[in-house]
């Protein structure tokens, strides 16, 4: 007997709900016609499905977003890295409290007491006619952050590789819920040819039919919900193996158009704005963002930074304000509106030699005009790097906090941590580091004008 099995598969949504409605009526359709034509189907997100820039996920710190994973049906998905280290412990940690699907992540547990009860590093599901499908779940490898969240991480390969060994004698089929990277996705399959499908998240990466690497079939659905994988097995149960895998991709944005999508979003957007709609603080005057210069707003967000971490020197970069502070009350939504990203601060030590290098690296202007993506970033345009505390002076000596340093000490630089990811300054690499977790940029700079104001 030949048994038809399909996985319907959606990665790196990052609250992007544009095509939610459509690709979920599509799936729900889809998954009943199969059903009456006596083939099982199942459905998994493969992490990121949140992002805390989105209003609706921010007002309800991703719980509501695992409201929509319910209602769509999911069966088994795995948390990234929004998911996993932009929240703080208690919150992850009841995250999925209310899931009626299973979360299965290897390489994560809390790093003292007692797991969530949602986490289990893998899960075994069944067809009607008995065939038996582990799937096992694993998240990247963001050691520092994790730890300054209180959970052990551990290396996923290594977990996977693990599980798949003593899962391969217990199961028909052997997936793997991959939010590690395309890379690491082909390096497993290199060492994992237990595995017969890694679907694939995290780097965005698409893959149209799939990629077969050693024997291990590979998926990649890109981003933002724009498309929706579907796996098809063919599995022979007189000799118990696939006879067939095939991946497909669904273009979304071709999808028919659902009555009551637009409203949907603003539903979301209206709830999100409801709840977050409280003051926090009032400002007697209004304060400018530039994203080319120096402005009212980034002074101030340096005053604020600078004061949180107690570092002697500060640098962002101007493109991350979206708007400016206005006059009057301000709430969570406004904050949020002008600094939607989420990323951490970070202190960075380097000597004054090292120091004096990123400053100057600094001043290149082709960053200024980047359209840049990801990392944390949620702006329009990277915009100038800004330095509060440290410059250079006419005789080419960098001065901090207005004295002449010396080049052979030690000095604490605040910045942000997608500085400290090695595209832009790779002084940060290897610099002894320190990340201000669970906080992002706009809940430093509330507390800071909660204070002053």
């Amino acid at each position: 007997m030949l048994e038809t099995i399909h996985f319907y598969h959606t990665n790196d949504i990052h609250s992007h709900f544009e095509y939610w409605l459509r690709s979920q009526y599509f799936i729900r359709n889809e998954r009943l016609s199969f059903a009456k034509k006596g083939e099982p189907s199942f459905l998994f997100d493969l992490g990121d499905h949140l992002d805390r820039s989105n209003i609706y996920t921010e007002a309800t710190l991703g719980l509501g977003n695992v409201r929509l994973l319910n209602e769509a049906g999911y069966d088994v998905v795995t948390i990234g890295n929004n998911e996993g280290i932009t929240l703080a412990f208690e919150e992850l940690f009841h995250l999925y409290d209310e899931a009626n699907f299973e979360v299965v992540v290897a390489n994560l547990k809390a790093e003292s007491g007692e797991n969530p009860k949602w986490l289990k590093p893998y899960t075994i599901l069944r067809t009607k006619h008995g065939t038996k499908i582990g799937v096992i779940g694993a998240t990247a490898f963001y050691e520092l952050f994790y730890k300054e969240l209180h959970w052990d991480i551990t290396e996923p390969r290594k977990e996977i590789l693990s599980l798949a060994k003593k899962l391969r004698k217990e199961v028909d089929i052997l997936l793997c819920l991959s939010h590690l990277g395309i890379t690491e996705d082909e390096l497993l399959a290199q060492e994992c040819p237990e595995l017969d499908v890694i679907f694939g998240a995290h780097t965005h990466h698409f893959l149209e039919e799939g990629k077969m690497v050693n024997g291990v079939l590979l998926t990649g659905c890109g981003k933002f919900g724009a498309y929706t994988g579907h796996l098809k097995i063919q599995f022979d149960h007189k000799n118990r193996e696939i006879v067939c895998k095939e991946e497909f991709v669904i273009d979304n944005a071709l999808l028919p158009e659902i009555e009551g999508e637009v409203e949907f979003l603003e539903q979301l957007s209206k709830t999100g704005k409801e709840l977050m709609g409280e003051t926090l603080f009032q400002t007697t005057k209004s304060y400018n963002k530039e994203w080319f210069h120096h402005s009212q707003i980034s002074r101030l967000f340096a005053k604020a930074i600078l004061e949180h971490t107690g570092a002697d020197c500060a640098m962002f970069n101007a493109g991350i304000f979206l708007d400016g502070l206005k006059k009057g009350n301000i709430t969570r939504y406004d904050i949020h509106r002008i600094l939607p990203h989420p990323i951490n601060l970070c202190v960075v030590e380097l000597t004054g030699r090292q120091l004096k290098e990123v400053y100057l690296q600094a001043k290149n202007e082709e960053w200024s005009q980047l359209e840049l993506k990801g990392l944390g970033f949620r702006g329009l345009i990277f915009g100038k790097i800004l330095t509060y505390d440290f410059s250079v002076n006419k005789n080419r000596e960098l001065v901090v906090r207005g004295e002449v340093c010396d080049l052979n000490k030690t000095y604490q630089l605040v910045t942000l941590d997608l500085f400290t990811f090695g595209y832009f300054f790779p002084n940060f690499k290897y610099a002894k580091k320190k990340y201000y977790l669970p906080y992002f940029l706009r809940d430093v700079f509330i507390e800071y004008c909660k204070r002053h104001f």
